[in-house]
């Protein structure tokens, strides 16, 4: 946990900036929040977890980000607890924190809080997850999230041939997972994938013979490895006697982990019984490691670093009166509003471009080794 280092001139301002935003007075580049007086004060970073090293690394370059742009930093972890989460925003709220960056564990479970956070005055970024069901959201900066299911159902696509012409009755054995029922991201994650897949398992190319093919079947909460790996065991027993598994799509490298673990467990991977393809997400470092193993297939890079930089920006705009640069201001609707955002480009990684993840600078040679 990152603690902050608050200078009495600091809180005394952080205070006159909650008293001032509090007055409904003119509302800055459309927002509801009047400028606070240029840099300075304390930014609340409520992150999700500490169990992913994704998110650890979306923690800390957000505040070294802000630290560098002037800012002080209070960052909180909620331990994939959504109260524990509640609790952290709401004393961030109290502490007089001028802008919070959210990236929720829960995104329908904030309404409350984030009233909490209008009614003093604090401008709220939403986080790589969208928070659902609040209008008192400001922006969101996140990634294509859509286009991430699109890169790892297009990867199991090419990889299988099924744009070729095939064999007649030829088809390939699938089995499909999605992110946490709670995560709005997992939506746009599965309706992405499914965009490809459709057509092929419309076809009969794809076969999905748990047939657990609707996402409400396919969610895992929190996105948990363990969870995954438990449900993939279950799958191999109850479906796949002699016939193998061709394609796992997974949604997150942590839950492809899982899904590995148990197809090594049913024999996956030696014998002459090659491991399927299985996708991923984040880049992670253990799966970057397993696929150039030749385990895990597939991840889909996404560069929290740029994310972070982006989340900076639009911080330190709104404290300042200005409006941030966006280039979605349609698709993201939290059910209250279409939340104005801006989107990132992922790219699909597999064993024969890793060395991007080190020509990025994003993990070092020695690392990957």
């Amino acid at each position: 946990m990152r603690v902050p280092r608050i200078t009495a001139a600091a809180a005394l301002a952080a205070l006159l900036a909650v008293s001032v935003t509090a007055c409904g007075q003119e509302a800055r580049g459309g927002s509801r929040y009047k400028p606070a007086g240029g840099k300075g004060g304390v930014i609340g970073l409520a992150m999700p977890t500490k169990a992913s090293e994704r998110w650890i690394a979306d923690g800390e370059n957000m505040a070294e980000q802000f630290e560098k742009a002037g800012y002080e930093t209070d960052l909180q972890y909620g331990d994939d607890k959504v109260e524990n989460q509640i609790a952290q925003i709401e004393n961030m709220i109290t502490k007089g924190r001028r802008l919070l960056v959210v990236a929720a564990i829960d995104g329908s479970a904030l309404t409350e809080v984030l009233q909490r956070a209008e009614d003093a005055g604090i401008p709220v970024i939403s986080y790589d997850r969208l928070i659902m069901g609040s209008e008192h959201v400001d922006y969101y900066a996140s990634f294509d999230n859509e286009r991430v299911g699109e890169l790892e159902a297009r990867y199991i696509v090419d990889r299988l041939k099924l744009g070729e012409p095939a064999a007649k009755g030829a088809s390939y054995n699938i089995e499909l997972f999605a992110g946490s029922p709670d995560d709005n991201n997992t939506t746009y994650f599965w309706n992405g994938a499914m965009k490809v897949l459709k057509p092929y398992l419309d076809s009969g190319r794809l076969v999905v013979r748990s047939k657990q093919t609707r996402m409400n079947q396919a969610t895992t909460l929190r996105w948990d490895g363990g969870t995954a790996q438990k449900r993939m065991d279950d799958l191999i027993s109850k479906n796949y006697g002699e016939e193998r598994v061709d394609a796992v799509l997974s949604p997150y490298d942590g839950i492809s982990i899982g899904v590995i673990s148990a197809l090594k467990s049913a024999g996956y991977g030696s014998k002459g019984r090659p491991l399927p393809i299985v996708t991923g997400q984040d880049a992670e470092l253990a799966s970057v490691k397993s696929i150039l193993r030749g385990e895990q297939t597939q991840t889909v890079f996404k560069d929290t670093r740029k994310l972070a930089a982006q989340a900076v920006k639009m911080g330190d705009a709104v404290l300042n009166g200005r409006t941030p640069e966006v280039n979605n201001t349609r698709d993201y609707h939290n059910g209250k509003k279409a939340v104005p955002a801006y989107l990132l480009d992922p790219v699909s990684i597999d064993r024969s471009n890793t060395d991007l993840l080190v020509r990025e600078g994003y993990f070092t040679a020695g690392q990957l080794r």
